[in-house]
């Protein structure tokens, strides 16, 4: 008699009989269950027969995931994945139109699954699929005018067969030919075409972008900017969506002397004020992936600016040494003087002078301040940016400065150098866009050279910051500090204009900042004295208790989890929650993300808590292991755990955000009786142990607390002065 554990009570469904009520024992092979099944309804060949789930997925049961099956599932008896794969490859060549229709919506919808896909590609099913979209379909063209939403439909459900078996991995992106890339590409680029073929051929460029060099070049033969622009002048959201990752794609793989040509070609069609009026200041609100693309093509934008960062300057280069003079002319009028006038000696004198008063380090040759990498030329190209086209500010700012004491001159030259390669860390210039990141900046698409004004606007701040903290040559580190505190609060306020950033950035004064440092210090005061010390002591206890109390609410109230595929707009969700005495979690897959709360009852599946042996974060989690483009993904890795339980059963999650992340793995340690230990807990902890202890502490406002408690006072000579109530 096996343990309860390996017994499954599962109903099982047959069309046109009763479902059965059924215990599985989960030792047995699967195929002995399903001919017993079959048995049970007097049908033979149990091998032409498999198990499903019976919900929206209509997953097949197979020996590896046969123990996600739960006490209290639905499962279906139907025609084996390779019976399947046999049936739906012949309709999909009737020469019906309604039966060749029908039968490719039900390969689009059994292609999830990755049992009946392997199937249906040993049976060549690919290559049958490419041969349609190359010429099969060519025969209904004719049709298209009287029938035009069937051959809308017809295409619809092959390319999203395809990507669906696609997106499994089975088959390399590189064994398509040059005629079904041009086919798929025609689609892209006729101007009216039904909106799913649309979506669909975009995300299979996009993905033949990214999975191949090879691809890369074939696509690129036959898509242009230009006839990608007009998707992005529509109303529909996802077609935008899908037409900006396919334009990031081919950013991103284009060889490196390619993407300054690329990005020109942009500039003259537009983009990025296309971008600004169809998509951020349209009606619709802006969705995550939609975000997730901006920040994308945001990253991708500046990261050209590397190539200048990362240029040393050649001192003896006389076309970059005229940048620096053209700064000087500007900035003091001057016109190049010729050759014979006056002495070597007394020109070198009077540049030396200059240059000191346009703040280089090196007053002699100021070519050298240049060769520091990162900032490098890209510094140089702001300056003569701010000199040319802020004129009247870059003047007054040099002239300003070089007329001070020499203690409290703002060195023009070497503050733009160092807020430049602070820009670009703030920015990230040179990394590769993150997979999970949204975080894009609406300012930076309201002007083609925003990097350029970005520097324009932090330069006039850094000098306003630099006289409103009377600042010397030595505190030069602490204004840069305090410039870069303020650009990022006011970066974290998401502008919608460089003009607002310019607004948010002036009600960021130097004294603003000391009042909200005092404010933070305030927050987090850490009192050292040894009373306090044994208050903190006594009170942490339970501040922890509140904050278990808090991680165990969330876990009941649950969370929906992201299932992330290779292509990230084809998301599946899940969702996981404690139940109310906080012994059984309960999880199940759900259709789209939900909008409040999931009841328990919709969510079939059920684990123990009791049967959670440990929890595992970070590249440990099983399903980081596995191969995938999520392996390397560091941001990832950071929201990834799971939960083992039985032996070797794992409950793998990918959290949302490092919030949620922190929550989940808090909740789950605090059921297993363990230590909380993530970052939110000591964050949660600093700030309501500061709360309890200044609430504890009020009434002891402007009293100074001992150090140590007060000496014990002498013995009284007598004690006449004790009164007995009795």
């Amino acid at each position: 008699m096996p343990p309860p554990a390996d017994i499954v009570k599962v109903a099982i469904e047959w069309p046109g009989a009763f479902p059965k009520l059924m215990e599985i024992d989960q030792k047995k092979p699967l195929s002995a269950i399903i001919k017993e099944v079959c048995e049970g309804w007097s049908l033979g060949n149990p091998e032409n027969f498999a198990l499903q789930i019976a919900d929206a997925t209509n997953f097949y049961i197979t020996e590896k995931n046969r123990n996600d099956i739960k006490n209290g599932s639905i499962l279906r008896l139907t025609t084996s994945p390779y019976q399947t794969a046999v049936q739906l490859h012949e309709r999909i060549q009737s020469s019906s139109m309604d039966a060749k229709l029908e039968a490719l919506k039900d390969l689009a919808n059994a292609s999830r699954d990755i049992t009946f896909a392997q199937e249906f590609i040993n049976l060549d099913g690919i290559s049958l699929l490419t041969q349609m979209v190359e010429s099969g379909t060519e025969r209904y063209q004719k049709l298209q005018k009287i029938m035009k939403p069937c051959f809308g439909d017809l295409l619809s459900f092959t390319l999203t067969a395809f990507v669906e078996l696609m997106d499994h991995g089975i088959v390399s992106w590189d064994t398509f030919s040059v005629a079904f890339i041009k086919k798929i590409a025609s689609y892209v680029n006729k101007s009216a075409m039904d909106t799913a073929v649309l979506q669909r051929s975009l995300a299979i460029l996009e993905s033949m972008v990214l999975n191949s060099q090879d691809l890369y070049h074939k696509v690129a033969q036959e898509i242009t900017i230009g006839q990608l622009i007009p998707h992005l002048q529509g109303s529909d959201q996802d077609i935008q969506t899908y037409t900006i990752a396919v334009i990031n794609a081919l950013f991103l793989k284009a060889p490196e002397e390619k993407r300054q040509e690329m990005a020109h070609i942009l500039a003259q069609k537009q983009l990025r004020s296309i971008i600004l009026s169809n998509v951020i200041r349209s009606h619709s609100p802006i969705n995550d992936e939609m975000a997730h693309q901006l920040y994308v093509l945001q990253v991708l934008t500046f990261n050209l600016l590397e190539d200048r960062m990362m240029t040393k300057m050649d001192p003896q280069d006389q076309a970059q040494r005229d940048i620096i003079f053209e700064l000087r002319r500007i900035a003091f009028d001057v016109e190049c003087e010729p050759n014979n006038s006056g002495s070597i000696e007394k020109r070198k004198s009077m540049y030396t002078r200059d240059y000191k008063k346009l703040g280089f380090i090196n007053h002699v040759n100021p070519a050298v301040d240049f060769t520091q990498i990162p900032p490098g030329m890209l510094a140089l190209d702001n300056m003569l940016y701010f000199a040319r086209h802020h004129q009247d500010a870059y003047i007054r700012i040099v002239l300003e400065n070089s007329s001070r004491e020499d203690k409290h001159e703002c060195p023009f030259g070497r503050s733009s150098i160092e807020l430049t390669k602070m820009l670009c860390e703030i920015l990230k210039v040179g990394e590769l866009p993150s997979e999970n990141c949204h975080d894009f900046h609406p300012m930076f698409f309201t002007h083609d050279r925003s990097f350029e004004e970005f520097f324009c606007i932090s330069i006039q701040l850094l000098n306003k910051t630099w006289k409103e903290m009377r600042a010397t040559s030595e505190d030069f580190n602490k204004v840069m500090q305090v410039v870069r505190e303020q650009i990022m609060r006011a970066l974290s306020l998401k502008p919608n204009s460089l003009d607002q950033f310019k607004s948010r950035l002036q009600n960021l004064s130097y004294t603003e900042i000391l009042k909200i440092r005092q404010s933070e210090r305030m927050n987090q005061e850490d009192f050292q004295s040894r009373p306090i010390l044994e208050l903190r002591e006594k009170i942490q206890p339970e501040i922890m208790e509140l904050i278990k109390q808090q991680r165990l609410n969330r876990l009941c109230e649950g969370t929906c989890f992201r299932k992330i595929s290779s292509r990230r707009r084809q998301d599946k969700f899940w969702y996981c929650r404690l139940s109310p005495n906080h012994k059984v979690l309960h999880y199940g897959d759900l259709e789209e993300s939900p909008q409040g709360e999931v009841p328990h009852d919709s969510l079939q599946d059920k684990l123990p808590v009791a049967d959670i042996k440990a929890v595992i974060t970070g590249k440990d989690c099983p399903h980081m292991k596995e191969k995938g483009a999520l392996k390397q993904n560091k941001e990832v890795l950071e929201l990834a755990f799971s939960v083992l339980y039985e032996s070797d059963e794992y409950l793998n999650f990918i959290a949302p955000d490092k919030h949620e992340y922190c929550v989940w793995t808090d909740g789950l340690n605090a059921l297993l009786g363990k230590e909380m230990t993530s970052d939110y807990t000591k964050s949660d902890m600093d700030t309501l142990l500061s709360m309890e202890m200044k609430l504890r502490l009020l009434d002891l406002e402007n009293i100074q607390i001992p150090e140590a408690p007060p000496p014990i006072p002498k013995e009284p000579s007598n004690y006449d002065f004790v009164y007995d109530c009795n």
